[in-house]
């Protein structure tokens, strides 16, 4: 018998439908007051529609939510809020031209006499939260201006200062470094110690091994079970999500490595410096470091979304010169971007349409589109690359975070291009997912596509990589062999201290 009293949020019987969809189905979930409780499953579970539910997003269809031993029903999030818990969404929504303060504060301001704004004890009062953080900007710097690991912290930052009793993350860490990381996890033990319950959602297994208390695991819409986490097993917990054996998340498959295709030498830009380096028909070749150390941003500026203040690049041997993204495709080069909301989609468009944008002239004969052939061809990519959809036709808004991921690669991939850059393919994905979108890097590696990969899960991007180039405050610190990997000589910490500038 479990003791009511220690629970701070229940819900029992949660049913939720989207039209002739079934997204919840006699759902239930306990959280304990000061623990940490890992929430798993694939991407389309029913994690983010149960959460969406708790803050108002949702209203259930049927069954019954407590918070603090009450009956518990909110319209929305400012409710939510309101009534103790916050959530740290995924999929950030920033306010560009809000300042941090603003951003912190927004509905739920400082007013002078209950009707004014006043904007400097706001300030004053968010500089005094970000100290605590020891974030790097200034209470009244604009959100634009941040990095997507800056917003995110942010939001991090304005969910604690909420004095929220129950806080729900969803993927907090998805755009941190190992460094912000452990700074995150240092904040959730503080938490703890203050009673303060946590639902973290994330598909980083180490991330819920070393924080988490307890896991919950969802499948399809329905839940599955619960789990102390002393005892059980990696193996056991992807068994559950899955409900079946995920013997390899890394499928790495040795190719055939060829000529080399891309070359770049001494590239200098914002936030990288005197880069070169060189990548050959079927390799994988990953870059890793820190959040900020330049990966990123070498490859928007090869892509031609960033200037490049100096260097040269040549494609097969060819000497190029890209001027923006346009001029890249044309050339060969392709990117997924780590932001898949932002740069990757257009969500409200069909997959169809997500996966022609960047393909149309290939399919236009004068002034008009040979639709039939779009079609047939967008079916056949996004077959390939087994997008999980009714149809070709439905909005990318409408699947998971995983079947996006891969419509962004569909239209790259019907791009035919010579060099594939992929920067976080994996963030935001599930493990089943992860491992599909893995095989088909190596699918695409054996046709002879050079493929750069940016990573900051190490697992990930030692499991994948033919060679591995390590980036530190903007310029290279070293290079690792697939080798050098296999034989245990570059482990996890000879790398990790090469991010942080080591020799």
């Amino acid at each position: 018998m479990k003791n009511k009293d220690e629970y701070i949020f229940e819900c029992e019987g949660i049913y939720k439908a989207f039209g002739g969809t079934q997204a919840l189905a006699d759902v239930q979930l306990h959280v304990k007051k000061g623990e940490v409780l890992a929430l798993l499953g694939e991407n389309g579970a029913g994690k983010s529609t149960l959460m969406k539910a708790v803050i108002g997003l949702h209203q259930p269809d049927a069954g019954t939510m407590t918070f603090e031993g009450k009956p518990y029903k909110v319209k929305g999030p400012v409710d939510a809020m309101k009534a103790g818990i916050s959530m740290i969404h995924q999929e950030l929504n920033p306010e560009p031209h809000l300042t941090i303060a603003e951003s912190i504060f927004l509905k739920r301001e400082s007013t002078a006499g209950g009707i004014f704004l006043n904007k400097k004890a706001q300030n004053k009062k968010a500089q005094e939260i970000l100290d605590q953080f020891d974030f790097p900007y200034p209470a009244t710097t604009v959100m634009g201006k941040l990095s997507l690991a800056q917003m995110q912290m942010v939001e991090i930052i304005k969910a604690v200062s909420c004095n929220a009793k129950m806080i729900i993350m969803d993927e907090p860490t998805s755009s941190l470094d190992s460094e912000e990381t452990e700074h995150l996890f240092s904040v959730i033990r503080d938490l703890k110690k203050q009673g303060v319950a946590i639902i973290y959602i994330s598909h980083r297994m180490d991330e819920i091994f070393e924080i988490c208390d307890s896991v919950a695991v969802f499948r399809d819409g329905t839940y599955v079970g619960a789990r102390s986490m002393d005892g059980v097993t990696r193996d056991e917990l992807i068994s559950m999500m899955v409900g079946r054996q995920v013997k390899n998340v890394f499928p790495k498959v040795d190719c055939e490595i060829g000529d080399v295709v891309f070359k770049v030498e001494g590239l200098s830009g914002q936030g990288f410096d005197d880069i070169s380096f060189e990548v050959h028909a079927g390799e994988i070749l990953g870059l890793t470091g820190l959040v900020g150390s330049g990966r990123s941003e070498t490859m928007r500026a090869i892509f031609g979304l960033d200037k490049l203040d100096k260097g040269k690049m040549w494609l097969n041997g060819e000497e190029i010169k890209v001027k923006n993204p346009k001029d890249a495709i044309k050339k060969g080069i392709c990117m997924v971007n780590e932001d898949r909301k932002n740069y990757g989609l257009c969500l409200f468009r069909s997959i169809r349409e997500n996966i022609s944008l960047p393909n149309l002239p290939a399919k236009q004969k004068g002034l008009f589109i040979n639709q039939r052939r779009e079609k047939k061809e967008c079916k056949e990519v996004a077959d390939l690359l087994t997008v999980k959809a009714g149809s070709i036709e439905h909005n990318a808004f409408s699947l998971s975070g995983g079947n996006q991921q891969k419509v962004v690669i569909a239209k790259w991939v019907m791009a035919n291009p010579k060099v594939l850059i992929l920067d976080e393919p994996t963030r935001g994905v599930d493990v089943g997912a992860k491992s599909e979108i893995h095989t088909l890097m190596c699918q695409f590696a054996a046709q002879g596509m050079a493929i750069i990969m940016i990573s900051s899960e190490l697992p990930e991007v030692m499991g994948m990589s033919d060679r591995l180039l390590i980036y530190h405050e903007g310029k290279l610190n070293g290079e690792v062999s697939r080798a050098e990997i296999t034989s245990g000589a570059a482990t996890q910490e000879v790398i990790l201290a090469k991010e942080f500038g080591g020799k």
